[in-house]
């Protein structure tokens, strides 16, 4: 539909949804009479398009010289770009929460030995659940079946003792106050071997007689030449690893394939309810097996150890 441009400036205004024309009006400067100067009006038809979209109706208000955010409520995709772009950089007045620092690991003392030189002497463990020590009547049966088997009901026989899942050290420490010449700790977390497993070995007077391996146990199984040396297996070996974070068929055969027993061994296992043993590992039989709630105790030894637990 033609529209006569007329060069005289125009006053208007959008027309609501309702509407059905557009509606824009002037008035006329020309040299008409001033009797009959009047409103003259412009009627644009509907059948043109009008704009649907968010863009298009910003587009039509740029054309005359408007600010479209004071028309529409959206605000302009620019200026929603820049405003995420602040949140990420921290520019601007958005600022995110300051991300969380972690909490310092604490420890308390809530274990202590049973029994031999180092009695009721306190041992720290830490307060969070990531290192759970061996419950102490876990603890007290395991040594009293030990020592039966040994033929010393009050005293473990002489001999170098294999602390793997250390933790704390109170496996390992109960050990030597019961009578082991010397205990190898192998664990693999920095802070609870110097936060922890250190000071448990300096306040018990035990550090020159142990020997402490910051690695993993499968690594120090594999390599147990390096760490070791010639000193060939170990007497005692005990095995408390975190529940969920092991196989225990595969840390069973890794250590019954390992130069760690001997054929006088004596293997401590700490295993979860519904879990099955071998009967067997290596060339040591099982001559315990004890349950504690959840937690179940299995030991390995030689076939005259359990001949003697009978007599």
């Amino acid at each position: 539909m033609a529209v006569s441009a007329i060069s005289t400036p125009v006053s208007w205004r959008p027309a609501g949804a309702d509407n059905n024309y557009t509606l824009f009006t002037h008035r006329s400067l020309t040299s008409t009479p001033r009797l009959c100067r009047r409103p003259s009006s412009i009627i644009c038809s509907s059948s043109l398009k009008s704009p649907n979209s968010t863009e298009e109706k910003r587009e039509l208000l740029k054309q005359y010289g408007l600010d479209p955010d004071e028309f529409l409520s959206e605000p302009t995709p620019s200026k929603t770009r820049r405003n995420k772009d602040r949140q990420k950089t921290g520019r601007g007045k958005q600022v995110g929460p300051p991300p969380e620092q972690s909490k310092p690991r604490e420890t308390h003392k809530l274990l202590q030995v049973l029994g031999g030189t180092a009695r009721r002497k306190k041992l720290l463990s830490p307060k969070s659940m990531d290192v759970r020590p061996m419950m102490e009547v876990v603890k007290g049966a395991a040594f009293g079946i030990l020592q039966a088997a040994g033929g010393c009901p009050t005293s473990l026989r002489p001999g170098r003792w294999l602390d793997l899942y250390s933790g704390t050290g109170s496996v390992g420490i109960e050990a030597i106050s019961r009578g082991c010449s010397q205990v190898h700790f192998v664990e693999m977390d920095p802070w609870v071997v110097s936060d922890v497993l250190r000071p448990n070995l300096e306040w018990t007077g035990f550090l020159d007689n142990s020997v402490i391996h910051t690695v993993r146990v499968e690594t120090y199984l594999d390599r147990i030449k390096d760490f070791a040396g010639k000193d060939g297996p170990f007497d005692y070996i005990s095995v408390t690893p975190p529940y969920m974070e092991v196989d225990y068929e595969i840390l069973m055969k890794q250590i019954s394939e390992s130069s760690v027993i001997g054929d006088d061994s004596f293997i401590v296992v700490e295993y979860p309810f519904r879990t099955d043993m071998l009967e067997t590992c290596g060339c040591l039989i099982k001559i315990a097996d004890r349950r504690f709630g959840r937690t179940h105790l299995a030991i390995y030894g030689p076939t005259w150890a359990q001949k003697k637990r009978r007599s």
